[in-house]
């Protein structure tokens, strides 16, 4: 307990007795990730509905879909400083909350300079989701557990894709896109009743003291969190992160165009060529998580299985290089499948890392920093990608990018990403 009682009241209060009281948790984070990404995804299903009521053109909606990012991505070193500063518990609440008020007013917003200022409100909130996700885990999990445990909030994400985009359009014609948005972002709400119950519980139990608290505050400063970049490791994980997520925007950005202009499939195979390789990716991740806990348990570095784990699934991703380049449509496609068996291979292995490397009381700050290099490949990644094939008349030149940047990836988890992060007040210990 030294190093948590190092950094204080916040710490102290978001330690959780391994297993016997964590498991609760889980079910908390998996249902704070769906509502998350229903949030998120809910205005693309109200797009239609909304752009002829407002008389809004493509092109603005085109804008508002990605005016999301604009904030979120810049925010999450902030919001990882904040969840180690202030503690999970409140962090999350509160930008939890934050959130869900944007998306309701989303339903109200008069405008195109009205719905930015929600969606940039919204990315702002929702920030915090994943640095506060890692810390949870990293504070109440035990080793051999927390692979697991980061599978099942990351599946979060896609069931919450997929809820919204099922019952998104049957709610908007009974009750009106307005009415859409007030229920599911109010009535989510209600899970900040047992979340709260939760860390009150722990912190109830917890042994912390005022000067404990004053020493916390004065710990770790915003420019401390920065400068962690300095560090090879912290590194090593924004560079390898960045290139895992920029071949994931390319496949949410670009596969149905792929599968449509590229490869010639007609619009309902497009749809299932676009939709069930998700579901099966969301069984890869938990299978993922649980195989790399039970090779910890056996005895293996964890450092080492996650490592081991990361790499593989990148480099069968790769498999998107000779998809690009293969004749046959139907290979194409199963080529396409197979790597992106390898992202959710590489998947909750790239948050646990982080939790393995760095001490818990930077673990928010660090998973901010490495979210933000994932978003700055979500940002390059959809436009570098639509240059090229405007420019080339094919994906194989953008396919080919992404299996260099994936072992480019590759090489910094496993060459930069070795030293343990540790933290004193004022410095970061190299």
């Amino acid at each position: 307990m030294t190093e948590l009682r190092t950094f204080g009241h916040a710490e102290a209060a978001d330690a959780v007795t391994p297993y016997r009281v964590s498991w609760p948790l889980v079910m908390l984070l998996i249902l704070a990730m769906v509502v998350c990404y229903a949030h998120r995804g809910a205005l693309s299903i109200a797009a239609p509905f909304m752009m002829k009521d407002l008389g809004l053109p493509a092109s603005t909606m085109g804008i508002l879909l990605s005016a999301f990012f604009w904030l979120y991505a810049f925010m999450q070193v902030p919001a990882g400083w904040i969840v180690d500063r202030f503690g999970v518990k409140w962090a999350y609440a509160g930008g939890f909350a934050f959130w869900s008020v944007a998306s309701a007013l989303t339903g109200f917003a008069q405008g195109a300079v009205s719905l930015i200022a929600v969606r940039l409100a919204l990315g702002v909130g929702q920030s915090v989701a994943f640095p506060a996700s890692a810390s949870a885990v990293s504070r109440s999990f035990r080793d051999r557990e927390r692979g697991l445990v980061t599978a099942g909030y990351l599946s979060g994400v896609r069931i919450g894709q997929a809820i919204v985009g099922a019952i998104g359009a049957v709610m908007i014609a009974r009750f009106g896109y307005r009415g859409f948005f007030l229920i599911i972002s109010l009535l989510p709400l209600l899970w900040l009743i047992p979340w709260m119950a939760f860390w009150s519980r722990i912190r109830d139990s917890a042994l912390h003291s005022a000067s404990t608290a004053a020493q916390t505050r004065a710990a770790f400063s915003f420019g401390d969190a920065v400068m962690l970049l300095k560090h090879r490791t912290v590194l090593g994980i924004f560079l390898g992160y960045f290139a895992y997520d920029y071949v994931w925007f390319v496949y949410v950005t670009w596969l149905p165009s792929y599968l449509v202009l590229g490869r010639k499939f007609t619009t309902a195979e497009m749809g299932f060529y676009s939709s069930v390789p998700y579901l099966i990716m969301m069984v890869v991740i938990l299978i993922s998580g649980a195989l790399s806990d039970y090779i910890v348990r056996r005895g293996s570095s964890e450092r080492v299985v996650r490592k081991w784990f990361i790499a593989i699934g990148m480099f069968v991703a790769c498999l998107i290089v000779p998809a690009g380049i293969v004749e046959d449509r139907v290979t194409s496609v199963w080529l396409l499948n197979a790597a992106l068996m390898g992202i959710g291979i590489a998947s909750p292995n790239t948050w646990t890392l982080t939790q393995v490397v760095c001490a818990r009381p930077i673990v928010g700050s660090v998973s901010g920093i490495q979210n933000f290099g994932g978003n700055l490949g979500g940002i390059v990644a959809p436009a570098l990608t639509g240059f090229a094939v405007q420019w080339t008349g094919s994906f194989v030149i953008p396919f080919l990018v992404c299996g260099v940047v994936l072992v480019a990836g590759v090489l910094c988890y496993w060459l930069l990403v070795s030293e343990r992060v540790e933290v004193q007040p004022g410095r970061i210990a190299r």
